[in-house]
């Protein structure tokens, strides 16, 4: 994540990592305030054996896209939700990169940062059996809690 604050929103996707048993690291990288704290983890993160980043930032949010063009890893953006324009202005940053570095942008803040946890486990399910099964099992139950009955809630 970009700072500190971003924890807030990028908790949420290591709280899923956590449930589906997926080893996973969390680090402030700024883009802006540590490019070489930034150049050196994007560089070594596939040599160090992660297989897909998850890069949330807010705010101008060059995080995951120079994260992404700087490894041939999956990146996925979440972008945090600024007090000034909502996330807006972090969504638009993260999606609009130009064509040959792509990175993966989910939706501004909670609802994006769970959906890159449940995307980076399948993105890794697609080759361990086991991960697969155990997400399998977790979309089973989040379907099974969901009521029936609206007064239930």
């Amino acid at each position: 994540m970009g700072s500190t604050s971003d924890w807030e929103t990028m908790r949420h996707a290591a709280r899923i990592l956590d449930a589906l048993e997926v080893p996973h690291e969390t680090q402030v990288v700024s883009a802006h305030r540590t490019p070489q704290r930034l150049y050196d983890y994007a560089t070594d993160a596939a040599g160090r054996g992660l297989k897909v980043i998850i890069a949330g930032a807010g705010g101008a949010a060059h995080l995951p896209g120079m994260a992404a063009a700087m490894t041939h890893l999956p990146v996925l953006g979440v972008p945090v939700e600024s007090k000034a324009l909502k996330g807006m202005d972090s969504l638009l940053s993260i999606v609009q990169m130009p064509g040959g570095i792509p990175v993966g942008t989910l939706a501004i803040g909670k609802p994006g940062a769970i959906n890159a946890g449940l995307l980076a486990a399948a993105i890794l399910a697609t080759s361990d059996e086991a991960l697969s099964a155990r997400l399998q099992a977790w979309r089973a139950q989040q379907t099974a809690d969901v009521a029936t009955d609206p007064a239930a809630e």
